[in-house]
């Protein structure tokens, strides 16, 4: 069900031009931007927000900011952005058991003490109501410092406005997302849902 039609990606030259990022990011241009041409002031905001959020300043690696994302859209339900974010992960190079076990990165052994706590406090700032106490912050700056912290919460925060943006949406998911979902999620019951 997808409630607007995404656009051609010719559609405005301007976001052409800067979705180009998202090759890189996906290997595709995401139906979610196609869509935000309806109004190109939107796609192209987004757009450059998105690189914004994603520059590493820091040690969060790109991967990491992809699996935060994950749990984030985990969290929230959206599989549309549960797919995109694996795949980003996956094109950034997490490791592999990484990407295998993400549903179990509270014990599983390839993630470190650090990551834990970045996707912990990724899971909490993504609950309604918010769960960050704290003992999350104390845990984080165990580990990261404040523009750290930064950084990983406008992932969350961007990928919240993503959740809402897809599934009310119902983004119809493009084909590689599809099979990165199915390929490290499928196994704990990922599905397109709504996004056909």
């Amino acid at each position: 069900m997808s409630l607007v039609t995404p656009l051609s990606p010719d559609h405005d030259a301007d976001t052409k031009q800067l979705a180009e990022f998202f090759n890189e990011t996906l290997g595709f241009c995401p139906n979610s931007v196609l869509t935000m041409q309806h109004r190109p002031a939107i796609s192209k905001a987004f757009i450059n927000l998105n690189k914004a959020v994603m520059a590493n300043e820091g040690r969060a690696t790109s991967a990491l900011k992809r699996m935060i994302a994950w749990v984030s859209s985990n969290a929230t339900g959206c599989r549309y952005c549960q797919a995109h974010a694996i795949r980003a992960a996956e094109r950034y190079g997490a490791e592999q058991e990484q990407l295998d076990n993400i549903w179990e990165y509270r014990t599983h052994s390839s993630f470190s003490e650090g990551e834990r706590a970045a996707l912990d406090f990724s899971l909490a700032a993504s609950q309604v109501p918010n769960a960050v106490d704290d003992e999350i912050k104390q845990r984080l700056y165990k580990y990261w410092n404040e523009g750290e912290i930064v950084e990983m919460l406008g992932v969350i925060s961007l990928f919240g406005y993503l959740n809402r943006w897809n599934d009310s949406m119902g983004t119809p998911i493009e084909d590689g997302a599809v099979e990165s979902g199915e390929q490290y999620l499928g196994k704990n019951g990922w599905n397109k849902g709504k996004h056909l």
